[in-house]
């Protein structure tokens, strides 16, 4: 769409979302035809592979990172008529229980908005450069070896 914004930003772990990311009616601004914004946060869960976790290690290559996820923002305004698309990944560490990625996806309808929400995630997931890997709690309780003799460590 020809007046349609597309908003991308890849940021260190320690910085959160921009205010303006919290405030739906901020979509709005954009223009008086915008009818839905579906948002949707990516949140980092307790545990991975089964396996509790304290959080996640975030990677990105971060100019091609950047790029992919604007022409994925760019590609659904073009395909869904969509007035607005925000994407908002952080990098790092991100704490399990803490939202590691945050889209807005604005348009005049509904159905579009959602569509656009669940193509746009699938395009980031198999096409943007980046990586994560889990960080384990460790388990105090399980036996550690030392010197040749199992031992429990104190928690």
């Amino acid at each position: 769409m020809a007046n349609s914004v597309c908003e991308v930003l890849l940021t260190e772990a320690r910085l959160k979302a921009p205010p303006e990311v919290l405030d739906p009616s901020s979509s709005l601004r954009t223009s008086l035809a915008v009818g839905a914004v579906v948002d949707f946060w990516g949140i980092v869960r307790g545990a991975e592979d089964g396996r509790e976790i304290d959080g996640i290690e975030y990677e990105a290559h971060q100019e091609m990172a950047e790029h992919q996820l604007k022409l994925i923002a760019q590609q659904a305004i073009e395909e869904f008529a969509l007035e607005r698309v925000i994407i908002h990944h952080r990098i790092g560490f991100i704490g399990a229980g803490e939202a590691s990625l945050f889209m807005r996806v604005s348009s005049r309808h509904r159905a579009e908005a959602f569509r656009a929400s669940q193509w746009a995630m699938d395009e980031l997931k198999k096409k943007v450069p980046i990586w994560k890997r889990a960080q384990y709690k460790i388990d105090r309780s399980s036996p550690r070896l030392r010197r040749g003799r199992q031992t429990r460590q104190a928690a």
